[in-house]
């Protein structure tokens, strides 16, 4: 019998492929089971639901404040007061750019709706002239492809696009509740952050086992440094992208300069494809104007990403993240496919700290499994070099003798 139970305890317990694998099983078979009682959880998603949006905009208003915050406090002002004061600056400037700047960003905009169909007509009309052009028709010879298919094609895609947006038309007044909402919210959510920001970790911490607490702690620490140092490096460069833009563009004369600007500046909050998105339209615009407006547009967009990306981001965020431009990339398509525009928004982030606490939690799996002890020594050992005798002096001392 003890021999049995010997066998037993040597083949599942003590072998730790099987071990885990007895682990991995446990795990999926409750989340079957976790699946089967969504039901439950519900009210729990509703409450995740209506508190997320006031609690990521203070967080990222916190970690874009709270430097202020810490610099007025260490120069004396009292941390409640140095709130005041911010939020008094907060609402200035938010009067101010009601007062001045949507004035004319709503003009613009208002312009740009009426105007646009017009550009798109134009451009339209121009590939139209282009595509009975000889060299096209050979070029179309040589791919075999039929302009009337994509064009099928590039239409069918418009009109759904079209009626996805009519049909969500009737999930405007809840989505501008929730707006309202959150924007009533965040100021009270963003106040006791400022104020007790600092004391959340250690609240956490008391939950948590003793004996894990410094790990969690400096888990806690890194997630929090990759957060802030993205949120204010991206906010930063993407403001400074805005204003070189703006200049740029009254520089070469494109129309409708400010609101131009202001949609690059807030698109390249994401990277890569953001600025790709926003030169969409100052495309458009200077194709109709003229062909020398375009050459000098893209001389402006040239000029600005090699500012931003050579002198601005390194200067900004440096290397933070330490993150290759391609995982990003990937990332940031992955998440847009699975959550949508706010996946584009906080892929990054998300991953950065995703990788912070997946670094720490293999470090702790390696050092409990003992699966990745040193690396043994090859079998294989090179053979000594063997020492050379220099016959020469042997031969000239016989000679000698």
């Amino acid at each position: 019998m003890k021999e049995k139970l010997s066998k037993f305890k040597q083949f599942f317990i003590e072998n730790k492929f099987v071990l885990g694998l007895l682990i991995f099983l446990l795990v999926a078979l409750d989340i079957y089971v976790l699946t089967k009682i969504s039901f439950v959880f519900h009210p729990l998603l509703v409450i995740v639901e209506t508190i997320a949006a006031p609690i990521i905009l203070a967080g990222i208003l916190y970690y874009l404040f709270n430097p202020i915050i810490d610099f007025l406090e260490r120069h004396g002002w009292h941390r409640g007061w140095s709130i005041g004061l911010l939020f008094l600056v907060i609402l200035g400037i938010i009067v101010l750019v009601f007062s001045f700047v949507i004035p004319a960003v709503r003009d613009q905009i208002m312009s740009l709706i009426k105007t646009f169909p017009t550009y798109w007509n134009q451009v339209t009309d121009k590939f139209n002239e282009l595509s009975q052009s000889p060299l096209f028709d050979q070029i179309k010879d040589k791919v075999s492809t039929n302009m009337n298919d994509i064009m099928k094609t590039v239409s069918d895609k418009g009109t759904d696009v079209l009626n996805s947006a009519i049909s969500s038309i009737g999930n405007v007044v809840g989505t501008v509740t929730e707006v309202v909402l959150a924007i009533v919210t965040t100021p009270l959510v963003l106040f006791y952050l400022l104020k007790d920001g600092k004391k959340l970790p250690e609240f956490v911490l008391k939950f948590l086992p003793v004996n894990s607490r410094a790990h969690t702690r400096q888990v806690l620490k890194e997630s929090n440094h990759q957060i802030s140092s993205y949120i204010r490096g991206q906010i930063i460069v993407s403001f400074c992208i805005g204003i070189l833009l703006f200049i740029g563009y009254l520089i070469i004369g494109l129309p409708y300069a400010l609101t131009l600007a202001i949609i690059a500046a807030f698109t390249s909050i994401v990277p890569y494809l953001g600025p790709a998105i926003a030169i969409t339209p100052a495309i458009i615009i200077a194709i109709v104007t003229s062909p020398w407006l375009l050459i000098k547009l893209i001389v402006v967009w040239v000029v600005v990403q090699l500012l931003e990306g050579k002198f601005i981001s390194p200067q900004v965020m440096g290397k933070s993240l330490k993150v290759h431009p391609i995982t990003i990339l990937f990332v940031i398509l992955v998440a847009g496919k699975l959550f949508g525009v706010l996946g584009v928004i906080f892929a990054v982030p998300g991953y950065a700290v995703l990788k912070v606490v997946w670094t720490h939690v293999f470090i702790w799996f390696k050092r409990i499994s003992g699966l990745y002890g040193e690396q043994p020594e090859s079998i294989y050992v090179q053979p000594k070099e063997e020492k050379q005798t220099d016959t020469t002096d042997t031969t000239d001392t016989t000679d000698s003798n």
